[in-house]
């Protein structure tokens, strides 16, 4: 992630959302725990569909849009790569910090399928890319929300508690920031 504060009021951040290809690190979830990877050409396949694309910070408060001119995406033979034009002040405090971590990306799977642990993304409906100050799930790039409108609905919150949905039936809420505490613990030799 590169970022360019260009004024108190505005900052420029850009990088990988997604490297194509590349597996995640282990996503929990209600029906165990697995690894995901996006198939090369899924990130142009949604962008060409035309729908605008949501800029957040950490899944929740919108700080723009592709339509806007504050976002700008693209896929190239590496992933999905974003421009975003920052004026939100907390977010433009956290970047001089360097408290920013990484991205991730909101989206509905078209085609939904774990298999052996794994899940291959190949139709997506991309709905919004996030500024993270939080762990991501990929390494040096990211995804937390999921949603699997059709079986499986996962909201993040502020708290980072997920409310899942399945079928109409609300399942025991998940605290993400366990697995991210735990992560930084191992991250750093487990002291």
């Amino acid at each position: 992630m590169k970022v360019e504060i260009r004024s108190a009021t505005e900052a420029i951040v850009e990088g990988y959302v997604n490297a194509v290809e590349r597996e995640s690190r282990l996503i929990p979830s209600p029906f165990g725990s697995y690894t995901e990877k996006v198939e090369a050409g899924t990130f142009q396949k949604a962008l060409n569909s035309g729908k605008a694309v949501e800029l957040r910070f950490n899944h929740g408060r919108v700080l723009g849009n592709t339509t806007d001119g504050t976002l700008e995406l693209r896929e190239d033979s590496i992933g999905l790569y974003a421009k975003a034009t920052i004026t939100d002040p907390e977010v433009i405090t956290k970047a001089q910090k360097g408290e920013l971590r990484g991205w991730s990306f909101g989206f509905k799977d078209n085609k939904p399928k774990i298999q052996e642990a794994k899940r291959v993304l190949r139709d997506i409906e991309l709905r919004e890319v996030s500024i993270l100050d939080k762990m991501p799930a990929y390494i040096a790039t990211s995804i937390e929300l999921r949603g699997e409108e059709s079986d499986v609905l996962e909201e993040r919150g502020a708290e980072d508690h997920v409310e899942v949905n399945i079928k109409g039936k609300q399942q025991q809420a998940i605290d993400y920031k366990n697995y991210e505490r735990e992560i930084e613990v191992l991250s750093l030799g487990g002291k």
